[in-house]
């Protein structure tokens, strides 16, 4: 990183919604970011970008992805031709999760693949990785020069209450206790070793509680005339944690857990970032008080999302995030 790094992080693109509104989300942000790539990218929108972050919810299904949808996916991502399909480094969202029942996470592992143990689905060789991942597909880190990335995929897999039923990709956030003790041994890991100028930058598809725009209890919807909640950012349903729908509420099944909140509570600037998604918004949204960039307890909290403009239509304005880190700042 002698000259400094970009980081490019969206999320969010459910590609199958924007496909049938005649929009490539994915691949439409690709062709934006390289600009003239032969491919239809405008010149002018160029940018640079080392490598990706997408911070999930690739499908836009309402019920289990299925296998055209994670091929359309793949297709997309063939509209990059500057960086490597390696370059993006991914993390499953609550619309990428298979139901009660079936393989688990199929879907997800096969076509997006952060492990590239499905090449020929996902397209992804992990030996082609400039940056190797120790992990697997729920959590994973990877080091780039001084900057230290811990991915954590939502578990949305696992059945109501917590997870996802017949329809709706249940919006409550969830990760297992075996992620957060890997997470926090894996902070505890980077500050011990660290000369003190490491940058831990923790990605998870939502955002936690009362940190970004929308990110509170209850705030995902709103109330209608009669005083019934109904969806604003999400959908609303009563067996599925609405409540927590716009955060990480769930670990395990312990509902409103703030084990994240608390650990970085009890030490402030344990980590330097938390990236998330999840709740489509517009720049200047400040439900709840806060923006979509806020510090809380010295961490940078920022809402990423989305690349979609057709799924959650009453919120979602597509953007994405651009990170520039340079040498000695």
């Amino acid at each position: 990183m002698s000259n400094g790094f970009s980081l490019w992080v969206g999320g969010c693109s459910h590609v199958g919604t924007d496909l049938k509104n005649g929009r490539e989300s994915l691949a439409d942000a690709v062709r934006d970011s390289e600009g003239d790539n032969g491919l239809g990218g405008d010149r002018e929108s160029r940018f640079h970008w080392d490598l990706a972050l997408h911070l999930g919810d690739f499908s836009g299904n309402q019920s289990s992805p299925q296998a055209d949808e994670g091929e359309e996916v793949v297709r997309q991502f063939g509209a990059l031709r500057e960086h490597r399909r390696e370059d993006f480094y991914c993390i499953a969202g609550n619309h990428d999760a298979t139901l009660p029942g079936e393989e688990r996470q199929w879907w997800f592992r096969r076509y997006i693949d952060p492990e590239g143990l499905n090449t020929r689905y996902s397209g992804v060789d992990s030996r082609r990785r400039r940056f190797p991942i120790t992990g697997n597909w729920e959590r994973y880190s990877f080091r780039v020069g001084n900057l230290v990335f811990l991915m954590m995929s939502d578990r949305n897999d696992v059945g109501p209450p917590v997870g996802r039923g017949e329809r709706g990709g249940y919006p409550a956030g969830m990760v297992t206790s075996d992620t957060f003790a890997w997470w926090r041994r894996r902070v505890e890991a980077a500050r011990e070793e660290s000369s003190g100028d490491e940058i831990i930058i923790s990605a998870h598809h939502h955002m936690l509680k009362e940190t970004t725009s929308a990110s509170g209890p209850w705030e995902g919807f709103r109330r209608a005339e009669d005083g019934s909640w109904e969806g604003r950012y999400h959908g609303y349903f009563p067996d599925g944690g609405p409540e927590g729908a716009s955060y990480l509420y769930w670990l395990d099944d312990r509902p409103d857990a703030c084990a994240f909140e608390s650990y970085l509570a009890d030490r402030p600037g344990a980590i330097d970032f938390w990236l998330g998604g999840h709740t489509h918004t517009y720049p200047d949204d400040t439900t709840g008080g806060r923006s979509l960039v806020e510090t809380k307890w010295g961490v940078h909290f920022v809402n990423c999302a989305a690349l979609s403009r057709h799924h959650a239509m009453k919120t979602t304005v597509p953007m994405s995030r651009l990170f520039e880190f340079e040498d000695g700042s």
